[in-house]
């Protein structure tokens, strides 16, 4: 059996918030390699809506044993499907469901 890999959406107060997020929702991670900050940046986005937030890429914005971007990038494909398990104060836990492996 597979180890499940939860991952941290951090940054939604740079998008449209996250008064909106729900447990059970599903959102869409997007390698994002022309990001001039992080060469691991991963974004996250409600299909339907538009992007919401970050894969979570530091100590500092990673909640509890969830997966960094950095660890999760190769991981995936250019795009890879998660769900929403958790919505707490420091960001939004959720675990990996679909890796569209390369």
């Amino acid at each position: 059996m597979l180890k499940k890999i939860y991952f941290t959406i951090t940054g939604m107060h740079f998008f449209e918030g996250d008064e909106f997020i729900e447990p059970g929702m599903e959102v869409m991670l997007e390698k994002e390699p022309d990001n001039k900050y992080d060469n691991e940046a991963i974004l996250v986005k409600l299909p339907g809506v538009a992007t919401i937030g970050h894969v979570a890429n530091s100590c500092h914005t990673v909640i509890g044993e969830c997966y960094s971007a950095g660890r999760i990038y190769d991981k995936i494909g250019d795009t890879a499907y998660g769900k929403v398990m958790y919505k707490m104060d420091r960001g939004v836990v959720c675990e990996l469901i679909e890796t569209n492996d390369k």
